[in-house]
């Protein structure tokens, strides 16, 4: 799925960076600008939604955009409780993600 994603969003000009967990974007945040996440509540190490959790400990403005194969209400709920822009459900519709970027792009200032 996140190469999938990646290749998407390159294709579309948009520059992309992928991590192989919320750890290593941590470790990443502050030395790069980011209009924009978009993170699985699935990974490896923290989930999504923890990660959502520690960036709005930080009181980051990210806007983030979470995806899930197994879309429940309280999950749901918890991402948009915790400042998620949006909860989408795999596999993701190319028009429904993208409209969501945009959004977040504009809220983010496309930082």
């Amino acid at each position: 799925m996140l190469a999938a994603l990646s290749e998407l969003l390159q294709v579309l000009s948009f520059e992309c960076l992928t991590f192989s967990s919320a750890e290593a974007f941590l470790e990443s945040y502050g030395h790069h600008e980011f209009g924009c996440l978009i993170t699985d509540v699935r990974m490896p190490g923290i989930s999504g939604l923890e990660l959502l959790e520690k960036l709005k400990k930080i009181r980051s403005p990210l806007p983030v955009i979470v995806i899930s194969s197994s879309v429940n209400d309280e999950t749901g709920a918890q991402a948009m409780a915790n400042g998620a822009l949006a909860f989408l459900k795999k596999p993701i519709d190319d028009k429904t993600l993208l409209h969501y970027l945009a959004l977040a792009l504009r809220q983010g200032d496309g930082v």
